[in-house]
C-alpha cells in the first residue's frame, strides 16, 4: 500500500496547468493572474478550452491512483488515503518546489473514482450554488464542507469519512485568500 500512496503523491505532483500552459504558449500561471496553477487562473490567461484541459487532467490525477488501487483490490480506507496523497501532491508538488494549486479538481476526480454517487452529489451542489450565488469559490467551499457528511451517509465508513474531512480542511486552507475576499465582499463573480 505504501507504494500506491507514494505513486499517488507523485502523480498529484505533476502540474497540469504549468505543463499545458508551457506546451500551448500561455503565460506561466504561477507568475501571472492570481499566480495559482489551477484551472480558474488558466481560464483568465488562456481561455475556456485550455482551462478545460487543465481541469480534466487535474481531475485525472485524483482518479487514476484510485483506479489503480481499486484494480489491486484495496479497500475504501486505502482508496481515500490515495485521494489524500494525490491531493497533497497537487497542493505541495515535489516537482514544482511545493507550490501547487488549490486542489478542488484533483479532490473531485479522486472523490468520483472512490464513490461515483458522492462525486455526483458534490458536482450538483457546486453547480446549484454557483448558479444561484455566482461565486465559484463559495460553491466549491460549500460542496467541500458537506462532502464528509454525505460520504459517510452513503458509505457508512467513519474512518474514510474522516479522511475526506481532512482533505476538506486542507481545501479551506488553500482557499483562505478566497475566504477573506468573500468576507470582504470582494470575490469575483461568475460571468454569464
Amino acid at each position: 500500500m505504501i507504494y500506491l500512496l507514494i505513486a499517488s503523491y507523485l502523480i498529484g505532483s505533476i502540474s497540469s496547468a504549468v505543463i499545458i500552459c508551457k506546451a500551448l504558449g500561455v503565460p506561466d500561471p504561477r507568475t501571472q493572474g492570481s499566480k495559482n496553477p489551477g484551472a480558474t487562473n488558466v481560464l483568465r490567461l488562456g481561455g475556456k478550452k485550455i482551462a478545460a484541459f487543465v481541469l480534466f487532467f487535474d481531475g485525472l490525477k485524483g482518479a487514476v491512483p484510485v483506479f489503480i488501487g481499486d484494480y489491486y483490490g484495496f479497500g475504501l480506507i486505502a482508496l481515500t488515503l490515495t485521494v489524500l496523497c494525490a491531493f497533497l501532491g497537487h497542493i505541495f508538488p515535489v516537482f514544482f518546489r511545493f507550490g501547487g494549486g488549490k486542489g478542488v479538481a484533483t479532490y473531485l476526480g479522486g472523490f468520483i473514482a472512490v464513490n461515483f454517487l458522492a462525486g455526483l452529489i458534490f458536482s450538483l451542489i457546486w453547480l446549484l450554488v454557483a448558479k444561484v450565488l455566482k461565486i465559484s469559490s463559495l460553491a466549491a467551499l460549500i460542496a467541500t464542507a458537506l462532502s464528509p457528511f454525505y460520504f459517510y451517509f452513503i458509505t457508512g465508513d467513519i474512518t474514510s469519512a474522516l479522511i475526506i474531512g481532512l482533505i476538506s480542511l486542507f481545501i479551506f486552507y488553500t482557499h483562505r485568500g478566497n475566504i477573506k475576499r468573500l468576507i470582504n465582499k470582494e470575490e469575483d463573480v461568475i460571468q454569464s
